[in-house]
């Protein structure tokens, strides 16, 4: 049995300033909930419908795979119609998840915090919620377990962000920065996607380094385009047909990500 405190707590944090102040987000579904768990993420309670394959194992599956959970999270069972009510998806997934907020290095980040020899995202102003999920999901499916995200960046714990992750937000690591400030200190090369770049495929490309995309309207903002150190289009193939303007934002780091590991 679910209280009306609950349906109140869950249903609050739905807005950034009410996951900010409780320091909890929501997570739903049995794949999802699983990922944060088995990556150590500390759950405030799960509510569950009494089928969850996963509510008579949990307390096993987490104490065997993360030794940072001293404690199994509680299950509350709820019927359908009761997780229908605190559930943000249209069809609730027999499982959602309340859990804490993992302690983050938000706000100043310093060059030595960039993952040396490797490669990193950052994400300039990247507002849509399926966009900044998606983008999430392409990061951990090509390896790269670092985004680094500017202040007027999509929230990763926005419940939209969450389920558009398809659990591989437990296997990233976020930091909130000012890009402008990690940028002008780290001495790898910092690659964008620009209209007046070079052709990603004629482009030599490292296995290093920080891969910047920009806002769905704009664009890399005018404080992070001087930052730039290796300019990329993705070109378009039809250049004397009328085509679409420009790539959606994910579908874009898709595509960038995917050729600096086909190298």
């Amino acid at each position: 049995m679910i209280s009306k405190n609950q349906i109140r707590l869950v249903r609050s944090l739905e807005l950034k300033k009410n996951r900010k102040r409780e320091q909890l987000f929501v997570a739903e579904g049995p794949k999802v909930v699983g990922d944060l768990l088995k990556a150590g993420y500390k759950a405030h309670t799960l509510f569950a419908l009494p089928e969850w394959e996963g509510a008579a194992s949990v307390m096993s599956a987490v104490s065997g795979t993360s030794p940072a959970m001293t404690e199994a999270p509680t299950v509350t069972l709820v019927t359908p119609d009761e997780l229908r009510r605190i559930s943000f998806l249209q069809h609730p997934q027999e499982v959602l998840g309340v859990f804490h907020i993992p302690v983050d290095t938000v706000g100043e980040t310093v060059a030595h915090d960039w993952p040396a020899g490797q490669l990193a995202i950052a994400l300039d102003g990247v507002q849509d919620p399926g966009n900044v999920g998606t983008i999430i999901r392409i990061a951990d499916w090509f390896g790269i377990d670092t985004i680094y995200c500017s202040p007027d960046t999509a929230d990763i714990y926005n419940p939209k962000v969450v389920q558009a992750t398809m659990g591989s937000i437990a296997h990233v690591h976020f930091h909130y920065c000012s890009l402008a400030a990690l940028l002008s200190r780290v001495t790898c090369p910092v690659y964008g996607t620009l209209l007046d770049g070079e052709d990603i495929y004629r482009q030599q490309l490292s296995k290093e380094g920080i891969i910047v995309m920009g806002n769905e309207g704009n664009g890399i903002s005018q404080e992070i385009r001087p930052l730039i150190t290796h300019r990329l289009l993705i070109p378009n193939f039809n250049p004397d047909t009328e085509t679409a303007e420009s790539l959606n934002v994910a579908v874009a780091t898709a595509i960038t990500c995917s050729e600096f590991r086909r190298r």
